[in-house]
């Protein structure tokens, strides 16, 4: 037998108003009854209170009735998403007001969010429409295929089909499935069969994870990157045809002038007594210029064939003492950092730092002060920093242009290949004159990623 049901709110207002009532009555009843009224006027008074009595009772239960409806009509209308619908504030500062209150206040402040995350929404669907990138989110449909789920207007020119006919489909019938693994940031090669734009080429892919509705999905950011790589390239070939033009003509000049000299000095008639040391001369000068020239043609073979590192485990410390050690023309003072580690090619780390602290001790030759080398930690990358007291950074736009060199005798090859070095671990090298607070010279600082080290 099921337990008898509680009786409602309303039944007990009622309830209470008639307990509330009952004293009253009862002693109205009582007094009426001991009146000298007759028997007939007693009983009718008596059944016009208890009557009057209960209509009370029922008044008080239908005016809390009618407000609890109209407060369950205000709350339906807001979960409908219905937010025109107010309620009278009744006069008095009483429970109910302020009950009323609160509830259209609740109301004005849900209509406005709702405005607000409407004109997001739609401020974010024009820019997604108008956005030249692809852009795709895949949820797991409930198996293992990832199947699409929102597409912008670009990713559907990309695709070559409307969104009706994307949405639904999987990664692998899209052929974006290889964008759904390996790293979240990279360049991949593809081939998308879309209609009005290029297709093939370099696509920057960038890819995250997000959860709606609680279920995971992801991502997926599509740019076209051939055309910016392509700039890119003429770019650096340009810059690289002029300096490697600069230095060729810088050695071919001296050698066409030198072989001219010689060329009449063995048509003179008769030759001049010392004709053979000039001779000697001219030869050297070839000899030396045709050095300079083998010289930065292994500078660059050594620039282009640099491996990939082969990644081991680096103590930051001992990498740092070990690599100034070896500079004797100046003291090199080590600030010690924190203890660390990262995974990184030694060798690789070795020549970097060498040619940082060897930078930093040409500029300081002059002067004759120490270089300063130090070490710390922010967030999840390792930052070393290499400081001296030199004239400092004078064009910066070349710095680490291959083959551009200030000093007599440099290569040009060391910053870029210092550069080259840190880019293929994930980090960055920068170059920089010191704050004036510091006085004169440069602060190279080379920035390499912490997350898989201990």
């Amino acid at each position: 037998m099921a337990p008898p049901r509680p009786p409602s709110h309303e039944r007990r207002v009622q309830a209470l108003a008639v307990l509330a009532g009952a004293p009253g009555t009862l002693l109205a009843l009582l007094l009426l009854w001991s009146s000298d009224f007759d028997l007939a006027l007693k009983v009718g008074l008596g059944c016009a209170a208890v009557a009057l009595w209960l209509g009370f009772a029922v008044a008080a239960r239908q005016r809390v009735r009618c407000s609890l409806l109209t407060l369950a009509n205000m709350l339906g209308a807001v979960r409908e998403g219905d937010f025109s619908v107010r309620g009278r504030i009744p006069a008095g500062d009483d429970a109910l007001g302020l009950a009323f209150h609160e509830v259209n206040s609740l109301t004005e402040t849900l209509h406005e969010q709702r405005l607000g995350a409407l004109e997001a929404s739609a401020l974010l669907r024009r820019v997604l429409a108008e956005v030249e990138v692809g852009i795709f989110a895949f949820d797991h449909g409930g198996d293992e295929d990832r199947r699409l789920r929102v597409v912008n207007r670009h990713g559907e020119r990309l695709l070559g089909r409307s969104a009706e006919r994307l949405v639904g489909c999987t990664a692998a019938e899209l052929g974006l499935e290889a964008c759904l693994e390996g790293e979240a940031l990279r360049t991949v090669e593809l081939t998308l069969p879309g209609g009005d734009v290029s297709r093939s080429g370099r696509w920057l892919l960038r890819r995250s994870s997000f959860r709606q509705g609680g279920l995971p999905h992801e991502l997926v950011v599509l740019s076209d990157a051939s055309r910016a790589l392509r700039e890119e390239e003429h770019a650096a070939w340009r810059r690289l045809v002029r300096v490697l033009s600069h230095e060729i003509n810088n050695s071919l000049a001296p050698i066409s002038s030198v072989a001219g000299s010689l060329a009449q000095l063995q048509q003179r008639e008769p030759r001049p007594e010392d004709w053979e040391e000039d001779l000697r001369a001219g030869l050297e000068v070839v000899a030396g210029r045709s050095e300079g020239l083998r010289r930065i043609m292994a500078s660059y073979a050594q620039l282009a064939k640099l491996p990939p590192p082969q990644l081991g485990e680096v103590q930051v410390e001992d990498w740092i003492r070990r690599v100034a050690a070896m500079e004797s023309r100046l003291p090199v003072l080590i600030e010690p950092g924190p203890a660390l580690s990262v995974r990184a090619d030694g060798a690789q780390l070795d020549q970097l730092l060498i040619n940082l602290l060897g930078n930093a001790v040409d500029a300081s030759l002059s002067r004759g002060s120490p270089v300063r080398v130090g070490w710390d930690r922010k967030a999840d990358a390792l930052f070393v920093w290499v400081e001296d007291e030199g004239p400092g950074v004078s064009d910066n736009a070349n710095l680490f242009v291959p083959f551009f060199t200030t000093k007599p005798e440099g290569s040009g090859i060391g910053l870029a290949l210092s550069r080259q070095i840190a880019e293929g671990h994930g980090g960055e090298l920068s170059l920089r004159d010191r704050e004036a607070a510091a006085g004169p010279g440069c602060r190279a600082e080379l920035r390499l990623p912490l997350a898989s080290s201990s």
